[in-house]
């Protein structure tokens, strides 16, 4: 009878088969993971190879919303936003050669990250491109739609301002944009788990599209856009930033982890605790373990009912897109 409630249990458990080394990264960004385990079977350590997983991204331009060319803000400018973190020391975003943006672009505001990535040797180059500023100009003739504005005068859903805050602040209901693009907040999170479980997490976006300019989001933030810990495991999130980092949902998903939890169970009370305060909110984590295995989660939104990622281990040996449906 025990044996038999045991049998059934584990039949009812999330089953993923767990093998190291490991590259999983949000989104269908097949080519980042290649780079990814390329460097791994080059014999570079999980930290190298996530660096070469975003900065092939980076290269590509991936979904128009990585690198540079992608995502203007208000003023018509494509920022980044980046990180990556060493799971053994904890270290955030040293820099350590040229090569990925995000190894030396942390949550700075544009400026003073602009002095310091000149200081760390990086060159000052404009990052948009006659696609990124078509997607000004079209924003700008459907008088700056949508926008992220809040509590400003003039009305900030029929003009562009200049904006200049409204005397009384006021709490009403929160403003719903329709279907949410997709390519306006995507964000390449990788995790990489070396054959000795040591545990690396990546970032790389321009954030979202038609921002507030100096708005920094989720994805340069330990603990929001990506964690890692290889005495538990790494995560790495996608979706509405500004929403997600108050959750700290990568941080919440290597805890559980931590404690015994699955994956992919991990990754789902992730969301689900974002989804208790934010129903429609646009988002979506993969999780892995120290031992290689993984899962993901994303919330269901209009326009969002499947999450599609990327994962390449020593059973594959290359890339092989995963897909997940939304809570």
């Amino acid at each position: 009878m025990i044996r038999s409630a045991l049998l059934l249990l584990g039949l009812l458990l999330p089953v993923c088969q767990a093998f190291l080394p490991l590259v999983i990264n949000t989104w269908h960004f097949e080519n980042a993971t290649a780079a990814a385990w390329g460097a791994l079977q080059d014999g570079l350590s999980p930290l190298d190879a996530a660096q070469a997983g975003c900065t092939r991204c980076e290269q590509e331009q991936c979904d128009g919303s990585v690198g540079f060319g992608g995502s203007p803000d208000e003023r018509g400018e494509t920022t980044l936003d980046a990180m990556i973190m060493n799971g053994d020391t904890m270290e955030v975003s040293k820099p350590q050669e040229e090569g990925m943006l995000c190894s030396a672009l942390t949550s700075l505001c544009p400026h003073a990250a602009s002095v310091f990535a000149e200081d760390m040797g990086f060159k000052s180059e404009d990052l948009s491109t006659n696609r990124s500023r078509d997607i000004f100009s079209q924003w700008l003739s459907q008088k700056c739609q949508p926008n992220f504005r809040k509590n400003v005068f003039p009305d900030a859903s029929m003009s562009c301002g200049p904006y200049k805050p409204k005397a009384k602040l006021q709490s009403g209901p929160r403003r719903k944009h329709g279907l949410i693009d997709l390519r306006s907040h995507d964000t390449i999170g990788m995790i990489v788990i070396g054959q000795n479980g040591q545990v690396a997490a990546a970032t790389s976006t321009n954030g979202a599209t038609n921002k507030v300019p100096g708005r920094v989001g989720d994805s340069p933030v330990a603990g929001a856009g990506a964690y890692a810990d290889s005495s538990a495991g790494g995560a790495a999130a996608t979706g509405q930033g500004d929403i997600m980092m108050r959750f700290l949902p990568s941080f919440l998903a290597v805890e559980l982890m931590r404690a015994g939890t699955d994956p992919a169970t991990a990754c789902k009370t992730a969301i689900s605790r974002i989804k208790l305060h934010h129903p429609d909110f646009f988002g979506a984590i993969v999780c892995a373990n120290t031992t290689g295995g993984f899962g993901a989660a994303c919330n269901r939104s209009p326009g969002f009912t499947e999450f599609p990622f990327m994962v390449s281990n020593s059973k594959t040996n290359k890339p092989v897109l995963q897909k997940v449906d939304c809570i």
